[in-house]
């Protein structure tokens, strides 16, 4: 390990999430940027239950502009087990597995952090295409918490 750096403390995630409520369209807010999304705009994401026992997992997007054409990529996840669904495989290629971890979520479900143990990845989600500013700051300190480096943030465009 370089001079210097610490290791980070394990990532936590939220106790228990009711994947019932957190079924439905999700808006990103911002993210670490991947190239997997890069050029996109008006950034959303909509899971559903299967009646097989995963969650159906439909990502959205507007490449180069707010009124470019729409991407679109369809996945499942599943729940690992003993961990309250917060711990979650995303699978848009078999047979590869990604972790999808929720760390932190507001008590109504408006808005979810989704992050890797890795700390590699990262997405602020919210119920509606923008979030207050003063709930930004709160969720973006809890972040910083975690371990991650709110500096690499990038605000997602929406959709006017």
């Amino acid at each position: 390990m370089p001079a210097g750096k610490t290791k980070a403390q394990p990532l936590e995630t939220v106790p228990y999430v009711d994947l019932s409520r957190y079924a439905g369209t999700w808006y990103e807010i911002a993210s670490y940027p991947q190239r997997f999304q890069r050029g996109c705009h008006c950034t959303t994401a909509t899971y559903t239950l299967s009646v097989k026992g995963y969650v159906v997992v439909e990502n959205r997007c507007r490449r180069d502009s707010t009124s470019g054409p729409v991407s679109f990529i369809r996945g499942k996840a599943f729940v690992e087990k003993n961990s309250g669904n917060a711990r979650l495989k995303v699978q848009f290629f078999w047979p590869f597995r990604g972790r999808y971890w929720i760390i932190d979520l507001a008590p109504d479900y408006s808005y979810a952090v989704v992050g890797h143990p890795g700390r590699e990845y990262l997405w602020i989600l919210s119920r509606t295409p923008a979030m207050d500013p003063a709930v930004y700051a709160r969720v973006v300190e809890r972040i910083r918490q975690q371990g991650y480096d709110p500096a690499r943030l990038v605000k997602t465009v929406q959709c006017p």
